[in-house]
């Protein structure tokens, strides 16, 4: 049995939105689940902690089957894996962005989504802001820019290039190396997790010293402790 640490309700919706009633049907006989569980949707709370579970395992079965889901080494739309993973906040406990960054194989992998989606964070949908989404890169830079500062200002370091300026014309390049830096800021111990994730940037930029790295940056539709990838 997984330990979910994260698990995205809205991924849910959206995915299961999707699956014609006929396939979904013989999906949810294959898990011996009652279809109208599986069918119900997400209105002011989250499901019951059961029928998520049966949701996403009906979800995860079928992006197996209709999906390319690949591992880490040549991440493909869906990719997966087990990795030791640190994870942070930005911009409130329970209805910001939740960031799992690790590292495999020099690929910096880093995670992003809402961080109300975390198991046990008691945050109710109608309590994220309007136009919010942990899923969507946007969302993440300005969270990181804003971070970024913050953080300038508390230890009085002066920016050659404000953020606000940064973001008219921010590349690929200055992305990935935004996560990068954020990464190395987030401290604590790290967690052995299992993940499925939808792929939404990859490439290779340079790190503080020079040197090529490869950066990942994914969504998770979930995210679980396990005993390996320390």
């Amino acid at each position: 049995m997984r330990y979910y640490v994260y698990v995205s309700d809205a991924k849910l919706e959206l995915l299961l939105g999707q699956i014609p009633p006929k396939r979904l049907s013989r999906l949810a006989a294959e898990f011996t689940i009652d279809l109208k569980l599986v069918s119900m949707t997400v209105q002011t709370a989250a499901p019951p902690e059961a029928t998520r579970y049966q949701r996403l395992a009906v979800v995860e079965r079928a992006i197996e089957r209709d999906e390319d889901v690949s591992g880490l080494e040549e991440p493909s739309v869906w990719f997966r894996g087990m990795l030791g993973l640190r994870s942070m906040i930005f911009g409130g406990e329970s209805t910001g962005l939740l960031l799992f960054t690790g590292a495999w194989q020099g690929t910096v992998i880093a995670l992003i989504g809402s961080a109300h989606h975390l198991i046990g964070s008691g945050a109710a949908p109608e309590a994220v802001p309007i136009g919010y989404s942990g899923s969507m890169l946007p969302t993440l830079f300005t969270l990181l820019e804003r971070d970024q500062a913050e953080w300038a200002d508390r230890h009085q370091v002066q920016e050659a290039d404000p953020p606000l300026t940064r973001r008219f014309r921010q590349t690929d390049q200055d992305s990935l190396r935004q996560v990068i830096g954020c990464a190395e800021q987030i401290t604590g111990p790290s967690q052995g997790c299992e993940f499925l994730a939808r792929r939404l940037l990859v490439g290779t930029t340079q790190d503080p010293n020079g040197r090529p790295v490869r950066v990942l940056i994914g969504t998770p539709l979930y995210i679980a402790l396990s005993g390996e990838g320390r």
